[in-house]
């Protein structure tokens, strides 16, 4: 059975874009950096996703490692609204047609030409978990 994101998570996750932090595991150390992502409330009896487009170490750390977790945050004049932790297993998406698809998605959410970034690849985080704070 799938694992529910509370409401109150999900709305925080498709409201504003803002950036989250994508952290990876490299030989027992940890990598974060920050990507752009798109949620995507569960479907039946499927988990929750989160979609990012990356390259280079964070993609080379999730197909060595696919336990990842994300960090998204709000802020204002750097005093946080809310935090959101996520964490879940990644799968990296090998089909061209996918990673176009997901790379128009996440871009329009954010205001960026659908087409950029087009080199890059779908990772697709299945949410084993997810908690927030608001402040």
């Amino acid at each position: 059975m799938a694992q529910s994101v509370p409401d109150e998570v999900e709305d925080l996750l498709t409201g504003d874009p803002v950036a989250a932090h994508l952290a990876t595991c490299s030989d027992g150390r940890p990598h974060a950096a920050p990507v752009w992502f798109r949620y995507e409330p569960a479907d039946g009896d499927d988990r929750p996703v989160i979609e990012v487009m990356t390259t280079g170490r964070k993609l080379a750390n999730v197909r060595e490692n696919p336990r990842v977790a994300l960090s998204i945050q709000k802020s204002e004049a750097g005093h946080p609204e809310w935090t959101v932790t996520v964490r879940g297993t990644a799968t990296v998406v090998a089909d061209d047609e996918q990673n176009r698809e997901a790379n128009r998605r996440i871009n329009r959410r954010y205001g960026a030409d659908p087409d950029d970034w087009s080199d890059n690849t779908l990772v697709r985080i299945a949410v084993g978990s997810a908690s927030h704070t608001t402040y």
